[in-house]
């Protein structure tokens, strides 16, 4: 043991001295020296886990982040030993421990360094508060970038940055806020082309040091917990992104209806109310599938109760929404009023299922019903027991759960006090442990009892709060938010910063929770919010009694809303399409650039543009008035989507940003596919697919997925896959189809839109048989024909 000491009182660490013995079990290797044991796990070739054991004995072995199906695969893997180092090697790394210290080089096949140790693992007592602080110091490689760790409201290079886990009901955020509500110990480095991650397993306050404090020095540490991390290797960000997902789970896929557009406020009341705004969105023809209730619909903020004076028909409002194709979505918070007449705070009490302070008095504090307790989700059955109070929200019609206040937090404490005790699956731990995966269980346990109770239908759930990988089970948003083009910014960077930190489901609160936007601020974030995956309009009750629905700001800024939230609407296949392949590999659905072109130092600092699956570029416009932007297309051909001009990539480009446009690009050769004009999902049968197929001299490939958008049927097979595949020249354009699948979508034609040929052609052929075309097949810059769905190639000559 080395220890090193310096004036602060608590500043004693201890280092691992050298290896005395080691062994192999397996795919597990262990190195013990005086005190401390470094177990290494090969998971797969590109995924290694590795954990001290500070005094020689592990902690349990246990996580609330990791999946359930995280398999083991590594095929080729074993160990040599040198005079300095052991060598631990698979097919993509090499792992290099170093016998003094237990310091460790990772490396590729070839030698370069991915990522070295500086003092690698060591830690100190944790005299305040018990237990050890745990420390991993990394040395920072020239021109490394980092990135991800959730919901940072930051530049998306987090490079100088020092940010801290600990979830946080931070009302009003502003940029730089930090901690917020998320806990995603989980971030990237980039150098030399070369791409990796770190998962950082500890639930404990954990802080991430990107060469804040030394600028050649990357350090994460937890104030509690082992020293508990995965390694993944990519080299590409987006394989790391999918390789993250392996680890912490892939999400399932959402109904349908859940990706269209949603309506919020402070609060919908009373019932007359909403189905007033439902029928304002019918009446203007603005498509929406969904509408929040609000605290308000409860009886005294009580959970799982209806007002008996503003929702005094539940069943009533459920039916009467779905009858105008709406589902209905509320919230739910943790806080259980403190009454004897309750039922739910009547069963908690009975079955002791509440969480109690060190000395055994219940945790009570202030939330909006009064004074609260609050149900201990770290314990199995009162997960089980808060599944089961779905059943009646559910048979009201409820079709959705937003869990909010959940990380949790207390007016005045603003959280729980540490002296807090929690179940933790058997553990008992204090809140220390505890305070960063509660709100993570809670939607958890919201999830599972409306899977429960809305089979064979598909849950949607909605969270402030939560750690690595509830994904799979909840979306997020990004709290409450500002009405200020600050917060127009923060809203681009937040969700795809949540993208690739394995939460792609998320979106932000359009227009500003707290105050009020102009017409221009709301257009334009309807504008941005297009492209997220969750798409909802939500702010908070005010004086004026302003409201923020797609009409609230006058006809002008109306019809563009509307015309963006239509484009929504047509592009639901293609959205789908990339959430089934962050469903199915864990891909992120928002990819920034550097995720993209990783190759091109352009991209390491840019945050204004992302691409939306494989083929949708956008830039958002994010200050008043303004009449240009200046937009970076990596590398390859772009279509600007709004006029077919074609821009080569791998540079700046100047784009005019009249108010009813935004820089929004398709890459060259997508086919992106496209529903007709739908109020709202399930509307009635989709008649045709429309594709538009956009012209490259290049190979690309392209592909949708389909299935009925509301069960489970696709578990069982009952999906499409079909694969695109354009091959052209200057004189010909051809592309080829190959369908995989067993699921009878409803439409049984194509209408190919073709943009950009470089020739007008005069015939197009379908399976080898040629028509004619004629002037109703060609508009300005496009040619467009109809196929049969069964069609395997299509030729324009």
């Amino acid at each position: 043991m080395q220890i090193t000491s310096s004036s602060s009182k608590y500043s004693v660490k201890h280092y691992p001295d050298s290896v005395r013995k080691w062994q192999k079990e397996g795919n597990y290797f262990y190195f013990h020296t005086a005190e401390t044991i470094l177990e290494v796990r090969i998971i797969s070739d590109k995924i290694v886990r590795f954990r001290f054991a500070a005094d020689g004995k592990f902690q349990r072995d246990f996580s609330y982040a990791l999946s359930e199906k995280l398999e083991e695969s590594p095929v080729n893997f074993g160990i040599r030993e040198f005079e300095e180092v052991f060598e631990i090697y698979t097919d993509a790394i090499r792992i290099w421990v170093a016998r003094d210290n237990l310091r460790l080089t990772i490396t590729d096949t070839e030698g370069r360094v991915i990522n070295q140790d500086e003092m690698g693992f060591h830690w100190q007592h944790y005299l305040l508060k018990g237990g050890k602080i745990v420390y991993c110091s990394k040395q920072i490689q020239e021109g490394e970038c980092f990135y991800g760790l959730g919901d940072k409201p930051t530049d998306m290079n987090l490079r100088g940055k020092r940010l801290e886990n600990y979830g946080t009901d931070a009302y009003g955020f502003q940029k730089d806020t930090d901690p917020l509500y998320r806990n995603i110990p989980f971030y990237y480095g980039l150098h030399h082309g070369i791409g990796y991650g770190i998962f950082f397993d500890n639930t404990f306050r954990t802080l991430f040091d990107f060469g804040h404090e030394r600028d050649d020095v990357c350090s994460f540490w937890a104030r509690g917990g082992e020293m508990n991390y995965y390694f993944m290797y990519g080299p590409d960000l987006l394989q790391v992104a999918e390789a993250y997902t392996k680890i912490t789970g892939t999400a399932e896929l959402p109904p349908l209806w859940a990706l269209g557009y949603q309506q919020c406020r402070w609060s919908y009341y009373p019932d007359k109310r909403v189905m007033e705004i439902a029928a304002e969105f019918r009446k203007r023809q603005i498509p929406c599938d969904v509408i929040h209730l609000d605290i308000d619909y409860m009886e005294g903020f009580r959970c799982f109760t209806w007002s008996k004076e503003g929702f005094s028909d539940p069943v009533k409002l459920g039916r009467d929404l779905s009858a105008q194709g709406f589902k209905m979505v509320v919230i739910i918070d943790p806080g259980i009023k403190s009454d004897p007449d309750y039922d739910i705070y009547k069963q908690g009490m009975e079955r002791d299922y509440f969480c109690k302070r060190a000395d055994g008095a219940l945790m009570e504090g202030d939330v909006w019903p009064g004074k609260c307790v609050f149900p201990d989700y770290t314990n199995p059955e009162v997960r089980e027991w808060w599944s089961n109070l779905f059943k009646e929200l559910v048979e009201s019609g409820v079709r959705g759960v937003w869990n909010d206040m959940n990380e949790p937090a207390v007016f005045e404490m603003g959280t729980f006090p540490e002296d807090v005790r929690h179940d933790y699956d058997g553990e008992d731990v204090s809140h220390r442990k505890a305070h960063n995966v509660y709100g993570h269980l809670m939607s958890k346990a919201t999830a599972a009892g409306l899977r429960k109770y809305l089979m064979p239908n598909r849950p949607f759930v909605i969270t402030r709060s939560c750690y690595a990988g509830a994904q799979r089970w909840a979306s997020v948003w990004t709290g409450d938010n500002v009405s200020e083009w600050e917060h127009l910014w923060l809203a681009n960077v937040q969700c795809q910063r949540l993208a690739v930190s394995g939460i792609s489901f998320a979106g932000s609160d359009i227009g500003g929770f707290i105050g009020e936007p102009d017409g221009e601020l709301y257009t334009r974030w309807i504008q941005l919010a297009t492209f997220h995956p969750l798409m909802r309009t939500h702010s908070a009750s005010n004086e004026t009694g302003f409201n923020q629905e797609p009409w609230s700001f006058g006809s002008k800024y109306e019809f563009i809303v509307k015309r963006f939230i239509q484009l929504r609407y047509r592009l639901l296949p293609y959205l789908y399409t990339t959430f089934w392949q962050y469903s199915h590999h864990g891909t992120p659905m928002l990819r920034p650039l550097a995720f993209v072109a990783q190759q091109d130092p352009q991209t390491y600092n840019r945050s204004h543009e992302f691409m939306l699956g494989d083929a949708l570029l956008i830039s958002h416009v994010d200050g008043p008035g303004v009449k240009e932007k200046e937009v970076y297309l990596p590398a390859g051909r772009w279509y600007y989507f709004f006029n077919d001009q074609v821009f080569e990539g791998g540079q700046t480009v100047t784009i005019p940003t009249p108010l009813d446009e935004m820089p929004l690009f398709v890459k060259a050769g997508a086919v992106v596919p496209n529903y007709p004009g739908i109020q709202y999902v399930g509307e009635r049968p989709i008649d045709e697919m429309i594709l538009n197929v956009y012209y490259c001299e290049q190979p690309t490939a392209s592909m949708l997925y389909e299935d009925a958008g509301d069960h489970y049927g696709y578990k069982d097979g009952q999906f499409n896959t079909i694969r695109y595949k354009q091959v052209s020249d200057k004189q010909q354009f051809r592309l080829k189809k190959r369908f995989f699948g067993q699921y009878q979508a409803s439409y049984k034609k194509y209408r190919v839109l073709v943009h950009g040929l470089p020739f007008k052609p005069t015939e197009y052929v379908v399976d080898g048989k040629a028509y004619k075309l004629n002037a109703r097949n060609f508009a300005v810059g496009v040619v467009k024909v109809m196929v049969e769905r069964k069609f395997e190639e299509l030729i324009l000559r």
